[in-house]
């Protein structure tokens, strides 16, 4: 796990009250032949990323930065597709010592929460399904949403990866000086790891001076039988295979340029 680099350990008049959100786009891509292939595919990445399986994710999220878990709502949906929503606070409930409940909080905590949803779809005649999760970490305070990036990324397995990070608002020092930002940081990438920078091709489009940091992820390597639902690579004809992969790479390119790419 990369080290998130702190400014100098501020004096604050009051709480921090700066809001750090991480949001992800994920995407993982296949390609199923048959209809019964396609519908074979949603069921299997249904039951796979289910409203539990999302919740425990997001549990462990919650406990590698620190945070406290004050509310879980969690929906699967028909036909496909589920979301999860989790309330949380920087440690533990900051108005227990009045007695409130978690539920009286949430509105304080708004802007502190973690949340996913998924959206499994295939198309409809060219085979290409596709299984997107949308993520956001939102805090506030010291606790940090970068520090679960990597075990985010782990835990989809992603073709793409769209990552955007912004801190927002402002805190003050003891002399009532505003701090836009309490941490140094110049792009996404210094927080994944090694490891994961070399799987993937990546670029970056910053604003720094606004704190906002995009960064787009796509895996280097291509191999077919990874992409293929319900049938091999070597049960196709290399006509067919050749077929396959200019449609599967076209769909990743257009994903991550996000830009429909004219048929040539």
């Amino acid at each position: 796990m990369m080290e998130i680099k702190q400014i100098e350990k501020l004096k604050l008049y009051g709480f921090n009250n700066l809001t750090k959100t991480l949001s992800f786009n994920m995407y993982d891509i296949c390609y199923a032949i048959t209809p019964q292939h396609r519908k074979e595919y949603i069921e299997y990445i249904d039951e796979e990323y289910d409203a539990d399986r999302l919740t425990g994710i997001l549990e462990e999220v919650a406990q590698m930065i620190g945070a406290n878990i004050l509310n879980i709502a969690k929906q699967d949906y028909e036909p496909q597709g589920a979301s999860v929503t989790m309330l949380i606070s920087e440690g533990h409930n900051p108005l227990e010592h009045v007695g409130l409940t978690p539920d009286a909080v949430v509105g304080h905590l708004d802007k502190s929460h973690i949340t996913v949803h998924t959206y499994p779809e295939s198309h409809p005649y060219k085979g290409i399904s596709t299984f997107r999760a949308d993520i956001d970490v939102s805090t506030c305070g010291e606790i940090s949403p970068l520090k679960a990036l990597n075990f985010l990324i782990n835990s989809f397995c992603s073709d793409i990866v769209i990552a955007d990070y912004r801190v927002r608002g402002f805190t003050r020092d003891v002399k009532g000086r505003k701090f836009f930002i309490d941490h140094k940081i110049n792009s996404i990438q210094n927080f994944i790891s090694r490891e994961k920078r070399e799987l993937y091709h990546m670029i970056d489009v910053n604003m720094y001076q606004e704190n906002i940091f995009h960064t787009k992820m796509i895996l280097k390597e291509f191999d077919l039988d990874n992409y293929l639902f319900g049938t091999l690579q070597r049960d196709l004809t290399s006509g067919d295979r050749k077929k396959i992969k200019q449609r599967l790479k076209k769909e990743m390119a257009e994903i991550y340029s996000g830009r429909n790419i004219p048929r040539v």
